[in-house]
């Protein structure tokens, strides 16, 4: 073991002396980023979760640049995590309690929200206890309702006398997103170069697609709400006693959460990229939320709602569809390729809608018809 690490494990069995957690087990679990480790602990208080977030440095750049973690506003410790976690509880959501916490060296204790993934249940076609996928599906709109039937909060208190400025889906983000396709798509897969005057068409078609993102009113919303993401929680911390409504759906890593579409989070869970979700399923699950939005959220309007979920779907698969290249190229992680078929899939969907022409023409000329 370094001293670095030496000096680490210090730091956490300090933290959970003081929590009264010292003299319980740890076990490992797979971590979700590379700056962040997870430990499921075990003892006479129960069970609980640490998270071990050391803030990383930031990879070097060109002086006067910006790192991508700042373009896309990518939390770069456990801050965003405590306040935007903390502000989900206070809306009636199952995100981790928060048992211990100490901010300066990120180190947090959380709640032990289990096993239950979406993802094995989509597979197996049901829930651990049975239940049908499509409830399962109804609980997460039951989340996305209401998380979005109040106003969106910029400013987010973190425990420690400070505030999360919590960051708009900005043109920062937006243009970081679109650009993946013609830096990782066209290379690896195509075996071309996008150049300037390619790029120029593209990212004038999304200039004129931006207004489409931005109507109706903003919300907050958690940017990876899909199936790695999301719990089933039918029992309550009283195993006797059951949860109802959006409380079933445990949520984890919300801490890049962003201001902007309400169509967004419907969109990742309906158009999971890692899990199939039928055209029929995403229509009618879709159309609940539509129903339910016209009744429950204040100025909804059902086409410019339609036109934003496509919009931003097809945004979302093209980032895909040029993430996976990246992940094979640079970082040998070949085995996401094998979302792509499901991601055009959701592409073309997406593009069926009359307001995205354009950018079908684009894509049909320069990409699908290649695919």
């Amino acid at each position: 073991m370094t001293k670095l690490q030496t000096s680490r494990e210090d730091a956490i069995r300090a933290f959970l002396a003081r929590a009264g957690w010292d003299d319980a087990k740890r076990a490992a679990l797979a971590g979700d980023a590379s700056t962040r480790r997870y430990e499921r602990l075990a003892g006479p208080k129960g069970a609980a979760v640490l998270m071990d977030w050391p803030r990383a440095p930031e990879a070097a750049v060109p002086s006067g640049q910006l790192s991508y973690s700042q373009i896309a506003h990518l939390a770069v410790d456990c801050r965003p995590f405590v306040a935007v976690g903390d502000y989900l509880r206070g809306q009636g959501l199952s995100a981790p309690e928060i048992f211990a916490r100490d901010i300066e060296n990120g180190l947090l204790l959380l709640e032990d929200l289990g096993d239950d993934l979406y993802g094995p249940a989509i597979d197996a076609g049901r829930g651990p206890g049975g239940e049908s996928l499509d409830e399962m599906y109804r609980a997460a709109i039951d989340v996305l309702i209401a998380l979005q039937s109040g106003d969106a909060p910029r400013a987010l208190p973190i425990g420690d006398g400070t505030m999360h400025e919590v960051p708009l889906f900005d043109d920062s983000v937006f243009r970081a997103e679109i650009d993946i396709l013609l830096d990782w798509y066209f290379p690896v897969v195509l075996n071309r170069e996008a150049d300037a005057d390619l790029r120029a068409e593209y990212h004038a078609i999304w200039t004129g697609l931006r207004p489409l993102i931005d109507a109706g009113p903003r919300a907050l919303f958690l940017r990876d709400f899909h199936s790695p993401n999301m719990l089933w929680l039918p029992k309550g911390p009283d195993a006797m006693r059951e949860r109802k409504g959006a409380t079933r759906v445990g949520i984890i890593d919300f801490q890049d959460a962003l201001i902007g579409s309400r169509a967004y989070d419907l969109v990742s869970v309906l158009q999971d990229a890692r899990k199939d979700v039928p055209v029929e399923r995403e229509a009618a699950m879709l159309a609940l939320y539509v129903s339910r939005a016209k009744n429950e959220l204040p100025d909804f309007d059902e086409a410019e709602f339609r036109a934003a979920y496509a919009a931003l779907g097809a945004e979302r698969a093209l980032r895909l569809i040029g993430l996976w290249p990246r992940l094979l190229k640079r970082d040998n992680k070949p085995h996401y390729m094998a979302h792509m078929p499901r991601t055009m899939s959701y592409l073309r969907r997406n593009l069926a809608h009359p307001a995205l022409a354009s950018l079908k023409h684009w894509l049909d000329t320069h990409v699908l018809r290649d695919a």
